[in-house]
């Protein structure tokens, strides 16, 4: 199928897809260093600008549309998120786009704290606003460690299926691949790697210096070398230092790729930019292996 992508970061989701047999036809982000990295791994099919002046006639036509719209304002780790954060309102450019074009089918990704904001208003609006559109809408909660992803990640999947597609043409939504006694371990997933700072064979194997000290709050929890790692996080506005995950041996953070493994990126995918910008765009990202399991089920309708 042909996909536009949009909020496309460092192209996690869209690298799956395109695993899967999919076209990218057209892709935009805002961040410079994100759109270099993609250009350098995914595709040219990307233009780097502000999502609020494209014009949508300027996009090419296409059978789906996905993006994970900025999520920082719905995160569970903002304490201070609120409905009215500037940040919650770029999904109306996706819907936007979305009722433009009309795809016969969207794709959505968010934090699970999307849900509960301002008492679960915002996704019940989020979800009329889609079915005004034309769109049957289904709300999915998952946990990426249920899909081989060596992550405890829960991440909120909005899909959305033209309402006039035939029931042979809808999007079967990917079922989980493993449980809690199944799931990838973090040291399983990265216990190959050389040394930090040995870039000889992986690029990017450089990290923060920024000390370990365990406490129970975001990036500063222990690390568990026989279970999923913690989520990788990013700081979505490039502010306040590096948010690295610390790595299992308990003295020192995870590297870049060590983090970039851990989101199922190829070992030979090359990140660009400074440090804190290549762990920002790599906790931005859909990880790559969910990305593919979604696009074999849009293979899977085209086949029939």
């Amino acid at each position: 199928m042909n996909i536009v992508s949009l909020f496309s970061g460092a192209g996690g989701l869209d690298l799956g897809l395109k695993q899967a047999g999919h076209n990218i036809v057209w892709a935009n982000d805002i961040d410079a260093d994100a759109v270099a990295t993609y250009k350098a791994n995914v595709c040219h099919n990307i233009i780097c600008a502000d999502i609020a002046v494209i014009a949508t006639n300027t996009i090419p036509d296409c059978d789906v549309v996905v993006g994970g719209f900025p999520c920082q304002g719905f995160s569970m780790a903002n304490l201070k998120r609120n409905a009215d954060d500037s940040r919650n309102t770029l999904y109306k450019y996706f819907l936007k786009i979305v009722s433009d074009k009309h795809p016969l089918y969207f794709i959505a990704e968010n934090v699970k704290g999307i849900l509960s904001l301002d008492n679960g208003k915002t996704i019940q609006r989020i979800i009329a606003d889609f079915k005004t559109a034309g769109y049957d809408v289904e709300i999915h909660k998952v946990n990426m460690a249920d899909y081989g992803v060596p992550q405890h990640r829960e991440r909120v999947i909005i899909i959305g299926q033209r309402n006039d597609l035939s029931p042979s043409k809808h999007l079967k939504f990917p079922q989980p691949t493993h449980t809690k006694d199944s799931w990838v371990s973090i040291k399983t997933a990265i216990g190959d790697l050389p040394p930090a700072g040995d870039t000889s064979t992986d690029p990017n194997n450089t990290g923060s210096n920024y000390k370990v000290t365990i406490r129970n709050f975001t990036a500063h929890r222990a690390t568990d070398p026989d279970k999923p790692s913690p989520t990788i996080l990013a700081r979505g506005n490039g502010k306040g230092g590096v948010c690295a995950i610390p790595h299992y041996n308990g003295l020192r953070r995870l590297t870049i790729r060590e983090s970039a493994v851990i989101q199922t990126f190829p070992r030979d995918f090359i990140f660009i930019g400074k440090m804190g910008s290549c762990y920002r765009q790599i906790g931005n990202a859909v990880p790559v292996l969910f990305g593919k399991m979604l696009g074999e089920k849009l293979a899977e309708i085209e086949k029939q």
